[in-house]
């Protein structure tokens, strides 16, 4: 049984749900505790809308509830969790959160093209600077088909 945890990036998509489920399996054959991160950034005014930096935080959240529930439906054991909604960028969030852990679990991205390019990845990053071993759960040909229209 390991005390380290396993840390789960989601961010409310298939793929990382996906990543979920694989984490929580590997978690159980571990004996570890599973940390599920959801990392936010507040601007006051995002995509012309006003908004609160409360009211982001509830909706990120909103989202580790939905992505916990839907992971853990049909599951006969469950490792401990901790549910982690934190304050900034993704990508180095994650890779703070990832010292100590047994592993840093993430979905790919399924952008593509220039903004992958010009943006980054976090999927890339964490490969590159986590403290842990990264394990990066693949997207779906179906996802992958949806993101491209």
């Amino acid at each position: 049984m390991s005390t380290k945890p396993i840390v789960v990036g989601v961010d409310g998509t298939p793929a990382s749900d996906r990543a979920l489920r694989w984490a929580l399996d590997e978690a159980v054959v571990r004996g570890c505790p599973v940390q599920v991160v959801h990392a936010w950034t507040f601007e006051a005014l995002n995509d012309w809308a006003e908004t609160t930096e409360q009211r982001v935080r509830a909706e990120s959240e909103a989202l580790l509830d939905q992505a916990v529930r839907t992971a853990s439906q049909d599951r006969e054991t469950m490792p401990d969790l901790v549910r982690m909604s934190l304050r900034g960028d993704a990508a180095a969030t994650l890779e703070k959160v990832s010292e100590g852990a047994a592993m840093l679990v993430v979905a790919s991205h399924t952008d593509r093209g220039i903004r992958q390019f010009v943006l980054g990845s976090t999927s890339l990053h964490v490969v590159r600077h986590a403290h842990a071993p990264v394990v990066v759960v693949p997207v779906t040909d179906r996802e992958l088909a949806e993101s491209e229209r």
